[in-house]
C-alpha cells in the first residue's frame, strides 16, 4: 500500500503567484498592525491641524479705541496695545483679489460708448527717503526726485470711482513703457520707453459696450491696437478720463523693510474725451486714499487745467494687493499650514521606519523571500506609505484651511481672499507634500538600510532648507530662492496663495510667502528627487543581499 503525501504550497510561491495585489495587501496589513506606525499618522493630523490652529489664534493686530482700522500706539499686548482688533477693510476687485486702488482721478461720465485720447509729454516722481509725509500744506516736503518704476499716467474707464470697481487703462509708466491694463491682474505691454516733450506718447481707450479697446501711438497719426478686453456687466454709464498715480517705494526686508510714500506728476495735452455727456464738466478728485484701504499714508493729488492740457499729481496705485510686510498689513491663508512643517516632521520618521525597522529586526529577509520581486515591494510600500500620509495630511490640512481665516479675523488680522480652487490645491497639495516626503524617506531608507541616516538626510534636504530660507529667513534672498529652486524644499511652493505680480514692485520672497517656483512647477522638483531616490533605492535593492 502506497501513502500519498500531499504538500502545501510554500508561501513563498503564493505570494509570487499572487501578484502585486498581495504583496500590496501584505504591506498595508504591516502597517496598520503596528500600533506605533498607526499613532504616529495620527499625531501627523493632530499636529497639522493643531499648530496650524494655534498659529492662526496667535497673531493680535489691534488698533486705536476710536479708529476701527489705524493700529494704535505700540504698548502692552501687542502691536497696538491697549486698542481693540482691527476691522481691516481692503477692496477685492472683480475676480475677488485683493487690491490696490487709490489714484487722481480728473474725468466725467461717459454714457454709452465712446473714446478718450490723451498726449502724454511728461511723467516726473518723487518719493520721501525717510518713509513719512510731512504735516501742514506741503506733505511733500522732504521729498527727492524720482520716478517709481510703477507709476502710472494715462487714460482710464471705470464702472465706478467705488475702489475696486472695475476698469481698463491704457498708461505710461515710469520704467515699463506704455501698458495696458484692466481689472487689477491684466497687464499688456505696448510702446516701450520713458516719455519725455521729445518722446511722447498718445494713449487712447475706446469704450464699444462691454469691449475696451486700448490703442497708442508715437506720433498721434499711427495707431497700434495694444489689445481689446470684455468687462462683463459694466454700466451704461462710467467714469471717463485721466488718471495719475505712484505706489510706495519699499525697499528692506523684514524688520528692516521700508515704504516710502511717492508721488508722481504728469502732462496730458490734446485732450478729448467723445461720447461724453454734453455740457459736461472735467472735474478732479483723490479716488481711495490711503493705498485702496492699507493705511499706510499717500500724497493728496491736484490737477490743473489750461485749455486742453492737464497737469495732474497723484499718489498710490490700481493694482493687486501683495501680502506681508507694511504695505498690506495681512496674512494669507497659507498661514494657517504652518502645522504642516511639524507634521512633515513625522512624516519623515514614519516613512523611514517603515522600511529601516525591517532592516534592523532582520524582517526584510523574510519580505523579500515571500515577495521576490524586489521591485514590487519597493512599489508597495511606498504607495501604503504614501497614500496613508495623504489621507493623514488632508485631514490635518482641511481642518486649519477651514477654521483658521475666522480666527485670524477676530485677531483683528486681514487674511487675503483666494478662490475655491486655491484652496483645494492648497489642501490637496499640502497633504500630497507629506506623502511624497514620507516616499522619499522610504527611498533614503532602501539606500541607507539605518534608521537615522535616512531621517537625518531627508531633514537636511527639505526641512533646513526651508527653514532658514522661510521660517527664520536669515539666508540672503538670493542664496535663499537659489536652495529652493533646487532642493527639495522647493515642494512648498505648493503651498503660495497670492501670485507674484509683474506689475507691482516688491521683494517677493520666501520670507512673506513667496517662492521662485510657480506651485505645481516647484512640488514637481520634490517629485523629482523622490523618483530619482526611488530609481536608486530599485538598483540597490535588486543588487544588495537582503
Amino acid at each position: 500500500m502506497t501513502a500519498t503525501v500531499s504538500r502545501r504550497p510554500q508561501p513563498r510561491l503564493q505570494a509570487g503567484r499572487g501578484g502585486f495585489g498581495s504583496v500590496l495587501r501584505a504591506e498595508w496589513t504591516k502597517f496598520r498592525s503596528v500600533r506605533g506606525w498607526s499613532v504616529a499618522l495620527a499625531a501627523a493630523a493632530l499636529l497639522t491641524a493643531g499648530v496650524g490652529l494655534w498659529a492662526a489664534a496667535g497673531p493680535t493686530n489691534l488698533c486705536g479705541p476710536t479708529s476701527p482700522t489705524a493700529p494704535a500706539p505700540a504698548g502692552p499686548g501687542g502691536a497696538g496695545g491697549g486698542g481693540q482688533p482691527c476691522k481691516n477693510s481692503i477692496p477685492t476687485g472683480p475676480g475677488g483679489e485683493a487690491v490696490d486702488d487709490s489714484f487722481y482721478f480728473a474725468g466725467q461720465p461717459l454714457d454709452g460708448d465712446g473714446t478718450v485720447t490723451a498726449q502724454v509729454t511728461s511723467l516726473t516722481g518723487s518719493y520721501s527717503p525717510g518713509g513719512g509725509i510731512a504735516p501742514g500744506p506741503d506733505p511733500e516736503a522732504g521729498f527727492v526726485p524720482g520716478v517709481q518704476p510703477w507709476a502710472k499716467a494715462g487714460v482710464i474707464v471705470k464702472a465706478t470711482l467705488r475702489p475696486g470697481s472695475a476698469y481698463a487703462a491704457v498708461m505710461i509708466t515710469g520704467e515699463h513703457g506704455v501698458q495696458m491694463q484692466d481689472d487689477y491682474t491684466s497687464d499688456t505691454a505696448g510702446l516701450p520707453g520713458a516719455v519725455s516733450a521729445g518722446a511722447p506718447r498718445w494713449l487712447r481707450l475706446k469704450r464699444s459696450g462691454d469691449t475696451l479697446t486700448g490703442y497708442d501711438s508715437a506720433d498721434g497719426r499711427h495707431w497700434t491696437e495694444i489689445g481689446a478686453v470684455s468687462l462683463a456687466g459694466l454700466p451704461a454709464t462710467v467714469q471717463a478720463g485721466l488718471f495719475v498715480t505712484s505706489p510706495a517705494r519699499v525697499s528692506g526686508q523684514g524688520a528692516d523693510q521700508n515704504a516710502a510714500p511717492s508721488a508722481a506728476s504728469a502732462v496730458f495735452t490734446q485732450v478729448s474725451l467723445a461720447g461724453a455727456r454734453s455740457g459736461g464738466r472735467w472735474s478732479g478728485g483723490n479716488v481711495g486714499p490711503g493705498n485702496g484701504g492699507s493705511g499706510y499714508p499717500s500724497v493728496p493729488g491736484k490737477f490743473h487745467r489750461a485749455g486742453s492740457t492737464f497737469t495732474i499729481t497723484g499718489s498710490g496705485d490700481i493694482a493687486p494687493a501683495v501680502p506681508g510686510g507694511v504695505l498690506i498689513p495681512g496674512e494669507t491663508i497659507a498661514y494657517t499650514l504652518n502645522g504642516v512643517f511639524a507634521g512633515l516632521i513625522v512624516a519623515i520618521v514614519l516613512g523611514t521606519l517603515f522600511i529601516t525597522g525591517e532592516y534592523r529586526r532582520g524582517l526584510i529577509r523574510t519580505t523579500l523571500a515571500a515577495s521576490p520581486r524586489r521591485g514590487q515591494v519597493l512599489a508597495a510600500k511606498a504607495i501604503v506609505i504614501g497614500g496613508a500620509m495623504f489621507t493623514a495630511g488632508l485631514v490635518g490640512a482641511v481642518i486649519p484651511v477651514s477654521l483658521g481665516p475666522r480666527l485670524l479675523r477676530e485677531h483683528g488680522n486681514y487674511v487675503f481672499p483666494v478662490d475655491a480652487l486655491t484652496e483645494i490645491r492648497l489642501i490637496a497639495g499640502s497633504a500630497a507634500l507629506l506623502a511624497v516626503a514620507a516616499v522619499f524617506a522610504v527611498a533614503l531608507g532602501v539606500i541607507l538600510r539605518h534608521g537615522a541616516g535616512p531621517v537625518t538626510a531627508v531633514i537636511a534636504l527639505i526641512v533646513v532648507p526651508f527653514f532658514f530660507s522661510s521660517a527664520l529667513a536669515v539666508l540672503p534672498a538670493s542664496v535663499a530662492e537659489w536652495l529652493l529652486r533646487v532642493t527639495p524644499a522647493a515642494g512648498f511652493a505648493i503651498q503660495q496663495s497670492v501670485p507674484a505680480y509683474a506689475q507691482v514692485s516688491y521683494p517677493y520672497t520666501p520670507q512673506y510667502g513667496f517662492y521662485p517656483l510657480a506651485p505645481w512647477v516647484g512640488f514637481a522638483v520634490l517629485c523629482a528627487w523622490t523618483a530619482a531616490a526611488l530609481a536608486l533605492a530599485y538598483v540597490l535593492l535588486r543588487r544588495r543581499d537582503a
